[in-house]
């Protein structure tokens, strides 16, 4: 596996574990469906929440979450839909980024709740 995957896998399992530290309930890690994909799929007071969750080990390109690009937006958005439709579902969604700065010996979050109606 590239070293990039590695590091994008390891923010994935920090992410998850800081969900659930919170009160999350991760119901889906990396799910696919066609071209759809979604990182992390969770529920949280009745909410199903669809993560991005976008991990560097330092900020020579900036933010993590500044990868998020409007193509990536619709496409949750999308697997969002058809994921409610294949599991039979009617919760409200709420989309969530999360950004992971790894280093050698420790790593940072960041939460952004509702990231795409904190954009608008």
């Amino acid at each position: 596996m590239a070293s990039h995957n590695e590091l994008g896998k390891k923010g994935e399992e920090i992410a998850a574990d800081f969900l659930r530290n919170n009160g999350y309930q991760i119901l889906e890690i990396n799910w696919r469906h066609q071209y759809l994909e979604v990182d992390l799929i969770a529920l949280h007071k009745n909410l199903l929440v669809l993560i991005e969750v976008k991990t560097r080990s330092d900020l020579k390109f900036g933010l993590p979450l500044e990868a998020v690009t409007r193509k990536k937006e619709k496409n949750l958005i999308d697997a969002a839909e058809k994921y409610l439709e294949i599991k039979h579902l009617d919760n409200e969604v709420r989309f969530d980024i999360i950004s992971v700065i790894e280093s050698e010996n420790s790593h940072s979050i960041r939460h952004i709740e509702d990231a795409f109606n904190a954009w608008s």
